[in-house]
């Protein structure tokens, strides 16, 4: 099987591409300023010469706050490119996997969401994403997945657990919002999830991936600290309004992953399984292992 992934140095990018290396799948990675999936172009140049048997669709504007002052490059990149993609994976017969977000939800259910509750997006990042899901599922393709996931991290570059270490270690005074709620996702985990449910005869459509379990970000600070041996260290407290941030947050966003759990015939790992295999990734990186 060969697969094609966009976005291939962000965090899922690079999970795919081990994961799916270690699995022997004939994999090829695209990124800035090689492909730019906002050219309709080079996407279906590119593909017509790979000649895939799926595609990951990793690329986005993930800069929630600068979203808000950059609609265009937003509603393009997250909008429209995913169409674009799903047009040329047509073309060539490819199936496509495309991650999209819980920021597609206003958090205002008070219970974990299902693929098929009805969006209501706060940000210009979640309607952009909102969007290039609707391009992909009337793209007419036979096969295609959208996982909804959210808060995601992985063992290499910039992410939360990485931004909290660094002040913790540099010993700057830590404080952090404790009224959004939602299910840190580990990129190898759900990288795992989409090479799994590829390999499965479950229908096209939307599926919730992401660790199970929920936390506070500020709870998600303090595990962090708690598992890297700085749980002495105190996080203060603070609200989404006292944060001020550009673009509004859903509260509470938990999803729902049963369908996809029950597609893959498993269960999915929790949200401590992710911190679990975080802090063993990062040691292993530590030693050289």
């Amino acid at each position: 099987m060969k697969l094609f992934i966009t976005g291939s140095l962000g965090q899922v990018g690079r999970a795919l591409m081990q994961d799916a290396a270690q699995r022997g799948y004939d994999c090829v990675g695209f990124d800035l300023p090689e492909l730019d999936v906002t050219d309709a172009g080079a996407l279906a140049e590119a593909l017509g010469r790979e000649r895939p048997d799926w595609v990951f669709h990793c690329a986005a504007a993930t800069k929630v706050d600068s979203c808000e002052s950059e609609v265009e490059w937003a509603r393009t990149l997250n909008g429209e490119a995913p169409g674009y993609v799903a047009n040329a994976c047509k073309s060539v017969g490819a199936g496509l996997v495309h991650f999209s977000t819980d920021f597609i939800f206003d958090g205002a259910k008070g219970s974990h969401y299902v693929e098929d509750d009805l969006p209501r997006p706060l940000s210009v990042y979640g309607s952009s994403k909102l969007l290039g899901e609707e391009r992909v599922a009337t793209a007419g393709l036979e096969r295609w997945y959208i996982l909804r996931t959210q808060w995601v991290y992985g063992p290499i570059g910039r992410n939360f657990p990485a931004a909290i270490l660094a002040r913790a270690e540099s010993g700057q005074p830590l404080k952090v919002v404790d009224d959004q709620i939602g299910q840190p996702t580990y990129a190898p985990h759900l990288a795992a999830m989409g090479l799994d449910l590829i390999a499965t005869e479950a229908p096209s459509g939307i599926y919730h991936s992401a660790n199970v379990g929920e936390m506070s970000w500020h709870d998600f600070a303090c595990s962090v600290l708690q598992s890297s041996g700085y749980g002495e260290i105190e996080v203060a407290r603070c609200s989404s309004e006292e944060l001020a941030q550009a673009a509004a947050r859903p509260k509470y966003s938990v999803l729902d992953t049963s369908k996809l759990s029950a597609a893959l015939g498993q269960e999915l790992p929790s949200v401590q399984d992710g911190l679990r295999d975080f802090f063993a990734a990062k040691a292993a990186a530590d030693t050289g292992e």
